[in-house]
């Protein structure tokens, strides 16, 4: 298992390495880092100067070696925006994006499960035939539309929620990095429609995905024998047939938590929610190339990461997947 998890985490440096290099490579050719520092009104000649004493004027490689020891470091870059850095800038909007994140995954799995499971078993059911149309109707609309009928019906129509923003905010560990919604009631409702509405991207998948492999489960040999056996159904169902059911559920559910991360930016626009995803669009707009690369770079190690325990979790749970590792 020792050598599954350095095999693994090597890929992930792989990979992380080859994103910078391309986020680099995007920064070197369109951005200008003289320009954010200093603006236009200055001479050619200082404008050389500060991009000698900047190192821009050495190889492409030796500036990509200095850009990987400045990341490993924490620094990748300074906002031209915000005059800060761009860590700490993506760090101050992260929290929100993460508190969403999480309330639509919480939502997805609370739900997908026991409507996936139910629609396996009672096939042929009036409920179940009902969760199938509904769940393809979910797949068809996009996540912008069903946020604009989320605020349209409740705070327009019904006024039961809030349409935009965070509401009321704590600082959770005493400084202003982290202000969470989580532990105020007005929070709480700012956080429930932008939740429902990320979450109805992945809902409809997660509960067509779970009926089909527990249908496949209870097609196997060792269903029948666990039925030939006399064990009780609740047993075979939710012990034997719903663990082999959850190994590919676990590896898409990584795979589209890390995909959340890029859809969040529909839904904060929409919903005005002061995450990375509303940040990343107010930077393109502005063309702060340093925050737009540092964003590339920071959602794809969270994708690298998220994928990475997964893919340890599903060695953990299915021995099969380490053996076949080590070949």
């Amino acid at each position: 298992m020792f050598a599954f998890i350095i095999r693994r985490i090597i890929q992930a440096v792989l990979v992380m390495l080859v994103i910078s290099l391309v986020g680099f490579s995007i920064k070197a050719q369109i951005g200008d880092p003289v320009r954010d520092l200093v603006g236009e009104r200055v001479t050619p000649e200082e404008r050389d100067q500060m991009a000698e004493k900047l190192g821009l004027n050495d190889p492409f490689p030796v500036q990509y070696v200095r850009f990987l020891k400045n990341a490993l470091h924490g620094d990748l870059g300074t906002s031209f925006i915000y005059r800060k850095p761009t860590l700490e800038v993506i760090l101050k909007h992260a929290p929100a994006t993460i508190e969403l994140v999480l309330g639509a995954a919480l939502i997805v799995i609370l739900v997908s499960l026991p409507l996936g499971v139910y629609s396996a078993l009672k096939p042929r059911s009036l409920l179940s035939r009902f969760i199938m149309g509904f769940s393809t109707l979910g797949v068809s609309v996009p996540v912008f539309l069903t946020a604009i009928m989320f605020i349209y019906l409740f705070a327009v129509t019904w006024h039961v929620l809030p349409s935009f923003g965070r509401g009321e905010t704590v600082d959770l560990f005493g400084n202003n990095y982290w202000q969470t919604g989580l532990l105020t009631i007005d929070g709480l409702k700012h956080l429930l429609l932008p939740c429902v509405s990320l979450a109805s991207i992945m809902l409809p998948l997660f509960i067509r995905l779970i009926r089909s492999e527990m249908m496949e489960v209870l097609e196997t040999e060792y269903i029948k024998y666990a039925w030939a056996k006399g064990l009780s159904p609740k047993r075979i169902w939710l012990v034997h047939a719903f663990k082999n059911t959850l190994l590919p559920v676990i590896t898409v559910f990584g795979v589209q938590v890390g995909i959340m991360f890029a859809f969040t930016i529909l839904t904060e626009t929409v919903f005005q929610w002061q995450g990375m995803g509303f940040m990343f669009l107010d930077a393109v707009q502005r063309a702060d190339i340093s925050l737009l690369i540092a964003y590339l770079v920071v959602v794809a190690s969270v994708f690298v990461i998220v994928n990475t325990v997964v893919d340890i979790m599903y060695g953990f749970i299915n021995p099969t997947i380490r053996i076949a590792g080590t070949r």
